[in-house]
């Protein structure tokens, strides 16, 4: 995946002023272009489509800077209609308008060229199995929150806190087959969605296809498939948030398997009684890369 992930770089350097068709280096690199873009988000810290736009406007800035050459020649070479388009798009990475910038030399906000390095990590074993599931669904309350990596989630906490008293408790009652238990699931999110995009967040339990859904809860119907579960324990969230982010870092570098779309499912196993402490499972779908 590494050695992927640097080809998809060169490639992206290759097309800098024209348009890099993704489904196509993803097929060319063995792979699917949901998963490459999971990956390159969650291992660059940025979805692949931010990375694009800010190279094309490093390279874009030292040709404005150099001068020599009118702006709608530049704007145009870099797949921009007018200037006023090529000014927004420049103005939104750097902070200045091109013509201020060929003016004072600055200010510059540079994207360096990303190289992925595959670093010596994993000494601490990833509790993990790969299991094939029948199809389910996933049944519950339902929202749209916005994305948060770290940290607790305010809008989630103020959905699950503002369910009624016993609500859990039915909840529970109704779950009948894996993953067991109370679960938070995300999905509808795009594979390289950034921070504070928008996503459906669930709190449920999982049911088989016969089981009745009460009128009142929301249902997301999930395929049959096989999925990656991930034992993590400790501090909540921190200690999940950490192993979803040593999946794309450890696991599925060094692993025959790659991400599939669906949701995205945590099962909490224990907790202390204030949560600041947890051992739970993270569910992610996968098929053989």
């Amino acid at each position: 995946m590494i050695a992927a992930l640097n080809r998809l770089v060169g490639l992206v350097e290759d097309h800098l002023a024209g348009e890099l068709d993704i489904h196509e280096a993803a097929r060319s690199l063995g792979t699917t272009e949901y998963h490459l873009r999971r990956m390159f988000s969650s291992l660059a810290g940025m979805p692949l489509s931010e990375y694009v736009r800010r190279r094309r406007m490093t390279v874009a800035a030292a040709e404005v800077v150099r001068g020599g050459e009118p702006l709608l020649d530049i704007a145009v070479r870099h797949g921009y209609g007018s200037t006023e388009a090529f000014g927004r798009a420049f103005r939104a990475v750097h902070g200045a308008a091109p013509g201020d910038v060929r003016r004072d030399g600055g200010p510059l906000r540079t994207q360096p060229r990303l190289r992925f390095r595959l670093t010596v990590e994993g000494s601490t074993p990833m509790h993990t199995r790969v299991i094939d599931r029948p199809a389910f669904r996933l049944i519950g309350h339902a929202a749209r929150v916005p994305l948060i990596h770290e940290g607790v989630n305010p809008h989630i906490r103020r959905h699950v806190t503002g369910l009624p008293p016993g609500e859990h408790d039915r909840l529970k009652a109704l779950g009948d087959t894996d993953p067991a238990g109370l679960l938070q699931v995300t999905d509808g999110l795009a594979p390289d969605a950034p921070e504070g995009s928008e996503l459906t967040y669930l709190h449920g339990v999982a049911v088989t296809g016969r089981t009745p859904v009460p009128d009142d809860l929301d249902a997301l119907a999930v395929e049959a498939g096989r999925w990656a579960v991930f034992r993590s324990s400790g501090p909540h969230p921190r200690a999940l948030q950490e192993t979803w982010a040593a999946t794309a870092a450890e696991w599925f570098p060094s692993n025959p398997w790659r991400l599939r779309p669906g949701p995205s499912i945590v099962a909490v196993l224990e907790r202390a009684a204030d949560f600041t402490t947890a051992t739970c499972e993270l569910w992610l779908p996968v098929e053989p890369a």
